[in-house]
């Protein structure tokens, strides 16, 4: 019988426990090892996994005396991030058992920790928008978005605690809200994606998924080397603004409800709330998202594009043609006006220690359809870092997040702002 115990602790107790030995990697493995066991079959979460070889590993983890911060913490890999030990085939069937010779740095920086790549969780194909096999743990015949499907789906599921997505559009926040975990997606840039799939190379960002921030902010800084994001303080009162923003026609009730009555409980618990509309030039950001992406996917993907064309999805065909319609000269007019932009966006959100948003439109669509990133194209561009706090349901029952939003390199206060609204919903003293 698997050890709740193990399955039921932070990635920082984890990693405590096994430095200090009175827990074995071994025996995190193999509790983690049978909750996939019991439960992968109907989520379809891991794209490899090999439990001889983390057994081996967490083996070896124990013999040397694992320390470090992510000490026998087992850890989930998108399968657009390379590992020089498991096969990268960045949820293609183009590069099916591909095997890169190194493994990217954030997996490197991972293993130095003290961490354990568990196995490599499912990508839609390309880190775009055509879904692979991954279901929604609440519900099998809902998506669990896109395109960090599996190791959001893995995290909810507890078969591991802490998982790596990566974020262009929305692929980070809208899988997690689908699937109510907890999403990080720092400052662009803050954690390196070298050894990741370039799909864009100014907006493509490495992200979190676990299952409280804590754990995905700690995550981050063994990554980054952002220490203060080990440490979070909750503001005693935190300054909050709402921020629903334009487009809403795409939303459905329970996503516009969830941020309102997350932001009226918090006012009630001691938070100062502002109510805000959205500037003049806010709408026009998601035009600029659109000629980055359209340019840059379309150039970072030329080699599939002209030597496989035939082998990708009939969905990423029609997608990178439709992206194929930006013109160079629409992709240097937005980068041109994307600086100024970013600083009137920090500046609103400097003001405050997070704002509310909606994280996806509502509720995990039925099917496979990967869902509208449409409410997270616009942070995307502005290289802002976001948390999905989850909490909120849907009629159906399924989960429905809140996107946080903080200024560029407002990390530990946007994260630190997060913690408090997360034990505020858990009912503990914030």
């Amino acid at each position: 019988m698997e050890d709740r115990g193990i399955l039921d602790q932070s990635a920082r107790e984890i990693a405590t426990r096994v430095s200090a030995g009175s827990l074995s990697a071994r025996a995190v493995t193999e509790a983690y090892l049978e909750r996939i066991g019991e439960v992968d079959g109907q989520v379809m979460a891991w794209q490899h996994i090999d439990p001889d070889q983390a057994r081996k590993t967490a083996d070896e983890l124990d013999r040397k005396g694992a320390k470090g911060p992510l000490a026998g913490v087992p850890v989930g890999v998108k399968d657009v991030i390379e590992t020089s030990d498991m096969p990268t085939g960045y949820g293609t069937t183009i590069y099916d058992g591909h095997q890169p010779l190194w493994d990217a740095p954030a997996v490197q920086l991972t293993r130095d920790a003290g961490g354990l790549i568990l196995g490599k969780t499912v990508s839609t194909e390309l880190a775009m928008l055509s879904p692979n096999k991954t279901r929604n743990p609440h519900n099998p015949l809902h998506t669990p978005g896109g395109s960090s499907s599996g190791s959001c789906a893995a995290v909810a599921a507890g078969m591991v605690p802490l998982a790596f997505g990566t974020q262009t559009s929305g692929s980070v926040i809208r899988p997690a809200s689908y699937c109510g975990v907890t999403g990080f997606k720092p400052t662009f840039g803050v954690i390196n994606t070298v050894g990741v799939k370039v799909l864009c190379h100014s907006l493509d960002t490495l992200g979190i998924l676990a299952r409280g921030i804590e754990d995905a902010a700690y995550c981050a800084a063994t990554l980054s080397g952002q220490t203060d994001l080990t440490g979070l303080a909750p503001p005693s009162r935190p300054k909050l603004a709402v921020l629903t923003g334009t487009r809403l026609e795409h939303a459905q009730p329970e996503a516009i409800e969830a941020v309102e009555r997350l932001a009226r409980t918090a006012e009630t618990a001691g938070a100062e709330i502002t109510w805000l509309a959205p500037p003049a030039w806010y709408d026009g950001v998601f035009d600029l998202h659109e000629a980055v992406m359209g340019w840059e996917a379309t150039h970072s993907l030329a080699y599939e594009i002209r030597n496989e064309w035939d082998r990708l999805t009939p969905v990423t065909r029609t997608m990178l043609t439709d992206l194929g319609r930006v013109t160079g000269d629409r992709y240097r007019t937005a980068v041109e006006e994307l600086p100024g932009i970013r600083h009137l966006m920090d500046a609103l959100l400097g003001r405050f220690d997070a704002v509310l948003t909606l994280a996806a439109p509502g509720e995990a669509p039925q099917g496979t359809a990967t869902g509208d990133p449409i409410f997270n194209r616009l942070w995307s561009v502005l290289q802002v870092p976001l948390v999905n706090l989850p909490g909120a349901t849907g009629p159906n029952g399924l989960p429905v997040g809140v996107q946080l939003v903080g200024a560029r390199g407002a990390d530990h206060r946007l994260a630190s702002a997060a913690l408090f609204l997360e034990a505020m919903q858990a009912g503990a003293k914030p």
